[in-house]
């Protein structure tokens, strides 16, 4: 019997200027350039890096995006349909309007890059359907799921955006290929 290349993945992507160096809820420099204390629960004292915050919104090149309800299926199940032709099991995905979350079962190889693949193929998508100008923040966040219980636990965070106002995604098993979801 042959094992599976595959390997879950929870795979966090940001809308553009969505969560700026300088940010008042935290913030991470890329490659740890700079320590900043605190994250989103505990953030750091509040005019501490307003001047960086300032700077970066001045050198965004168009608004924050945010999703709105509307367009979070369109981009919820063109993700879906990438990754899936791309040979990954989506399990479930949450669009909000600044960030998507997916757990998925990923082809080898470096999760980013099938995540950029999505990305692009959902602005494609978007774009048919009127978007104009850029949708998604640099890069993304993949974990790797170590374990059963992480994966459970990764499911239940990624439902719980439901809460949030999430258009939620939840595949009946991670191997359809006919894109039916539960609803």
């Amino acid at each position: 019997m042959q094992s599976d290349a595959r390997r879950w993945h929870h795979v966090v992507l940001t809308t553009y200027g969505a969560w700026l160096p300088g940010d008042p809820r935290g913030f991470r420099a890329r490659h740890h350039r700079e320590h900043v204390e605190g994250d989103y629960k505990n953030p750091p004292p509040a005019e501490k890096f307003a001047a960086k915050e300032r700077r970066s919104r001045e050198s965004l090149s168009q608004d924050p995006v945010t999703l709105p309800p509307a367009m979070r299926p369109v981009v919820g199940e063109a993700l879906c349909e990438k990754l899936t032709r791309l040979g990954a099991w989506v399990l479930c995905v949450a669009v909000s309007g600044q960030h998507v979350h997916l757990l998925a079962k990923l082809p080898a190889g470096p999760a980013r890059h099938w995540s950029g693949l999505a990305k692009k193929h959902a602005t494609f998508v978007l774009r048919e359907h009127g978007w104009s100008g850029k949708v998604w923040a640099v890069r993304s966040r993949a974990t790797l799921v170590r374990t059963r219980l992480q994966q459970v636990n990764t499911y239940r965070y990624i439902l719980r955006h439901a809460d949030e106002g999430a258009w939620i995604g939840v595949w009946k098993t991670a191997r359809d290929t006919d894109g039916e979801r539960e609803r």
